[in-house]
């Protein structure tokens, strides 16, 4: 055989690879076949080895790609990461607990999270950033301001949806609910809430973040009994992270507006 006929030989075999791949959905294997194929050649490969480079890859960029859908079906507001969050800036926080939760083991077990603290304190950059874990390992995440999601109730409830959409938010693996606390919530809508909660508890995680400490909570529920019961839920089993009252935010802010290069004075003379 000579060197034009290998050669279509060759071609031929790719040809039927990417043909191949189309048929089986495999796109990153026919993407990456031919520079794979070549970097075998020079390495000496073995046909096992080869084989192995090309599956993991798929793999690997499936496993990419399901991570990508799960955080967009969160819903986030904005990108959030743990190596993004400045614990030096805020010592209440300890990190051990946040990288311990960021294994997702509570998530697993259906275990609730509470995080509590002042505007610029950091919970919903933890909210999201946790949330973000779970959705890349795999869990199904949804999230959602509290008031959206008890208008969203009172609506459902109005047009006869209230079972059905309890039923979804009731299948997630973890429901991030940020700014809890901010509004206060009439009896209806605070036990539309609660069907919520109840149809998740102990079964599937809920996350929240509060700027509220619970023993303020009845300005947000106003039933007492009703408050009590939400609170019991939300720390059953749970972990509960306090990240203070003191806005690192706002500490940053006002470290930038001090070392801002200050405006010479004009010491011309009018007159």
């Amino acid at each position: 055989m000579n060197a034009t006929s290998r050669r279509m030989s060759e071609q031929a075999a790719e040809t039927a690879v990417v043909g191949a791949c189309r048929m089986l959905r495999l796109p990153t294997i026919r993407a990456k076949f031919p520079d794979l194929a070549e970097q075998a050649a020079r390495e000496q490969m073995s046909y096992r080895t080869f084989l192995a480079e090309l599956l993991l890859a798929e793999c690997d960029d499936r496993a990419r790609r399901r991570s990508e859908r799960r955080i967009k079906a969160a819903a986030f507001p904005r990108q959030k990461s743990l190596r993004e969050f400045d614990f030096d800036a805020n010592p209440n926080i300890d990190a051990a607990v946040v990288h311990t939760l960021a294994t997702c083991e509570w998530v697993k077990k259906g275990q609730p999270l509470c995080l509590i603290g002042d505007s610029g304190t950091g919970k919903s950059h933890l909210l999201i950033a946790l949330g973000t874990e779970a959705a890349m390992a795999g869990f199904r995440v949804k999230y959602t301001l509290a008031t959206k999601l008890v208008n969203e109730l009172v609506e459902a409830a109005d047009d006869k949806q209230l079972t059905k959409t309890i039923a979804r938010y009731g299948r997630v693996d973890l429901l991030c609910i940020d700014e809890l606390g901010y509004m206060e919530l009439d009896k209806h809508g605070a036990e539309l809430l609660f069907q919520v909660l109840t149809e998740r508890e102990e079964k599937n995680s809920v996350a929240i973040a509060s700027n509220e400490a619970f023993g303020g909570w009845t300005k947000t529920f106003i039933d007492p009994r009703l408050c009590t019961a939400i609170v019991d839920r939300l720390t059953f089993n749970g972990t509960i992270i306090e990240t203070g009252t003191d806005s690192y935010r706002l500490a940053r802010s006002r470290a930038k507006a001090e070392q801002a290069p200050r405006p010479e004075p004009d010491l011309t003379c009018q007159g």
